[in-house]
């Protein structure tokens, strides 16, 4: 059995999916290197898994092109301290950890250090900025890929990267075995005598985002007075925000940190595009993909982005398993339909079930996620 000598490790993730990601990366490569020490810059995820965290991903997420414009100043300074960071600390391997925009910056940077960098969940090149591919040839000793399709794309820029299967399947596997969700508990006014379902509301992470989408979803559940619906908080947004929004809405209830548990009881789900469509799915709940964003982005977007889907699940199918209503489609009187035929189409639920099913079984060929991905950075590291 090798043995390892307090191996450094440095991550970097900007954002709450890749602090999920980066503290069960942690958890597996503490597995292998019982006496490593991890610096982060990541979330509270990642510090409890035992990295010590320089600054919090609240700190650096920043969407669309005009929020990321208004902030450049405070981007270009987080890039600084960064790299001064890291080169105090010379980690024996950098792993960034997708957040693209930041990271390939500090890959670049790192690569004339002389340091081993592995990127840990492939900035979607596949979908936009191509010429990127350059600088992850140049720059990244080991690509770490989750998507099944991306092997093949890279292998076409002649470019061998790590298919590890998808660290998620594995998360909501363990919640389900590990967890039994009483309802009641979760949704004190929830009467199951009265009650048709439960609807999840998962509108984002930010509040410009959920200001676009949340109050579409709010005035679609006029129509479903016989639903719960129960609306997911984002740990970063404050209390007084939601219930600004949601104060007049009687059949609304939030939650906080208990999105895994209400996706476990939700009869169906309104969801914004990322990571949360693929979650929603690995739960087997039935979905409709809300997104919304401001004109100028959603345009300038356009433009430069070519994928047939935004979600995450007809990405990876390569179809449209869920419906996606996107910029003018998503309006009140749209999502009242899609969600009526996620509710009440036993034909519709039995072929989004069916396809679920599939996703499941094609995200698992390569065993655990986390596991494989931990095998690959303590080999770079030891090298």
């Amino acid at each position: 059995m090798l043995q390892f000598y307090n191996m450094n490790y440095y991550l970097i993730a900007g954002e709450a999916s890749g602090d999920l990601h980066g503290s069960n990366l942690i958890k597996e490569i503490k597995k292998l290197d019982p006496a490593a020490s991890f610096r982060c810059w990541g979330g509270d995820l990642m510090e409890n898994a035992g990295g010590k965290i320089i600054k919090h991903y609240r700190e650096l997420a920043f969407m669309g092109f005009i929020e990321v414009v208004a902030n450049l100043k405070t981007i270009i300074s987080n890039i600084r301290k960064c790299k001064e960071d890291i080169q105090a600390n010379r980690p024996d391997v950098l792993v960034l950890i997708d957040y693209p925009g930041f990271n390939l910056r500090i890959a670049k940077w790192a690569k004339e250090q002389n340091l081993k960098v592995v990127f840990y969940i492939s900035p979607q090149v596949w979908a936009w900025k191509e010429n990127r591919i350059k600088t992850i040839k140049e720059c990244v000793d080991r690509m770490i890929v989750i998507l099944p399709f991306e092997k093949a794309f890279y292998a076409k820029w002649n470019y061998e990267v790590d298919y590890v299967g998808h660290p998620l399947s594995q998360v909501v596997d363990d919640f389900k075995k590990h967890n039994t969700i009483d309802t009641g508990s979760l949704i004190p006014s929830y009467n199951a005598g009265v009650s048709e379902g439960i609807i999840a509301l998962l509108p984002g992470s930010r509040k410009q985002e959920i200001l676009k989408k949340l109050p579409l979803m709010l005035e679609a559940s006029k129509h479903f007075p016989k639903h719960h619906f129960v609306l997911a908080k984002a740990p970063s947004v404050d209390d007084a925000f939601y219930a600004g929004l949601t104060q007049e809405f009687k059949n609304v209830v939030v939650v906080e940190n208990k999105t895994y548990a209400l996706l476990s009881v939700a009869s169906a789900a309104l969801v914004t595009s990322g990571t949360a469509t693929l979650e929603t799915a690995l739960f087997g709940v039935p979905e409709v993909i809300c997104y919304k964003g401001s004109a100028v982005s959603y345009h300038i977007a356009k433009r430069l982005i070519d994928i047939k889907f935004i979600g995450l699940v007809n990405l990876i199918m390569n179809k449209e398993v869920v419906k996606e209503l996107i910029q003018n489609e998503l309006t009140v009187k749209n999502i009242i339909t899609e969600l009526n035929k996620i509710l009440y189409d036993e034909q519709k639920i039995k072929e989004l079930k069916e396809n679920y099913a599939d996703l499941r079984k094609l995200l698992r060929l390569h065993g655990n996620a986390s596991e494989n991905a931990a095998q690959i950075v303590t080999e770079t590291a030891r090298k």
